[in-house]
């Protein structure tokens, strides 16, 4: 028997050697920054490391599980996802779950804050791979396989779309929509419901000035009014400044009051600016090899169910990784997408470590068959 040991423990590293490169990036963009309490953003660091430390322990318990436990929580995980999605969106929450930033998106549970719509990522994937391993070639049909999973994902899209926080909503259908095709649904099938769905996604961002503003900001930048284009072209400021080596660690110019959200929502771009196009490249690389890593432990999973699985949760790293440095590349329109392990979020944080967690153990249980 071949030893693949090395693949989960690799995968381990990459996500270890990420999270230390975040925390670094967090309180070097974050340190001059101050709340509205009048402390000091150095101490979103002191934050992120408390969450990377729970996070972690968490995903080690996770990592020894058999991950078909996965399989019977499924339904059980997303109606309590949907149940802290409603919570923003109703009148007498706001002590909850306050208005910061315009949205409505994080629940105070007392001891610690969640975003909901980042547990959906993982709770969409666990569902989706759950009842795309039970149906079988039922999912290439589109009254058995595919309708079943637009009348449990629409609805649960809808909640975050009216947080509100239209990226997220696209990102959960999306990973919805892997697992699906993983699974063998058919590409008329999908082509379908994107018909269907165009017009309601135009109607959505046309909804809100600020959405409108990013996709013309992201069409014709130069005619795009200052305040609208201003994240990305600082962004990409700073990612030009940092040429091939970067400024140095600590010594970016960006973060003191240039680029909004440079520890958060532009730390790829805060990255570039400090490490220069090496330091970039070497994320892009570990985010690649991730990714690698994930696909070779699905195609060797011992049942569909962790094939689904492994494949949902390498792509719930790859495209949220993906899209975040699209955006500070400008060749996407603004989301504020975070990226995994490295930007400050602890329901991010927490959400990309227990997604190692479980395909460690996909891998460990693939290495005992």
């Amino acid at each position: 028997m071949t030893d693949r040991r090395w693949e989960t423990r690799l995968l381990a590293v990459i996500a270890a050697v990420l999270i230390v490169l975040g925390l670094a990036e967090v309180y070097g963009a974050s340190s001059l920054v101050t709340t509205s309490g009048g402390t000091v953003g150095a101490r979103l660091a002191v934050r992120q490391a408390a969450a990377a430390l729970v996070a972690g322990i968490l995903a080690t318990v996770v990592a020894r599980l058999d991950y078909h436990v996965w399989q019977r929580w499924a339904w059980r995980l997303l109606a309590a996802v949907a149940f802290l999605l409603l919570i923003p969106l109703l009148p007498f929450t706001h002590p909850i779950a306050p208005t910061l930033n315009g949205a409505r998106r994080w629940v105070n549970l007392g001891v610690m804050a969640l975003q909901p719509s980042e547990l959906a990522k993982f709770a969409v994937v666990v569902w989706a791979a759950t009842l795309a391993a039970k149906k079988g070639e039922q999912i290439r049909t589109f009254k058995l396989g595919v309708l079943p999973f637009l009348v449990i994902v629409a609805p649960l899209a809808g909640l975050i779309f009216l947080e509100p926080n239209l990226s997220m909503a696209v990102l959960v259908v999306m990973l919805a929509g892997i697992v699906m095709f993983a699974a063998g649904a058919r590409i008329g099938h999908f082509l379908l419901v994107g018909v269907v769905a165009l017009p309601l996604l135009f109607g959505a961002v046309a909804a809100a000035q600020y959405r409108v503003a990013r996709v013309l900001t992201f069409l014709n930048p130069g005619a795009a009014p200052e305040e609208a284009s201003w994240q990305i072209k600082q962004s990409l400021i700073g990612l030009g400044s940092g040429q091939v080596f970067g400024a140095g660690f600590g010594q970016g110019q960006q973060k003191l009051g240039y680029l909004p959200y440079a520890y958060s929502d532009f730390i790829f771009s805060t990255i570039g600016e400090e490490f220069g196009f090496l330091g970039v490249l070497g994320v892009v690389l570990c985010f690649g090899t991730f990714v690698w890593i994930g696909f070779r432990i699905a195609r060797g999973a011992p049942d569909l169910f962790g094939q689904l699985l492994a494949v949902g949760l390498t792509s719930l790293i790859g495209v949220t990784a993906a899209l975040h440095i699209g955006v500070s590349l400008a060749v996407l329109p603004a989301t504020g997408i975070t990226l995994p392990f490295l930007s400050y979020g602890g329901s991010s944080l927490l959400v990309a470590l227990v997604a190692t967690g479980v395909l460690v153990s996909i891998g460990r249980a693939r290495e005992r068959v």
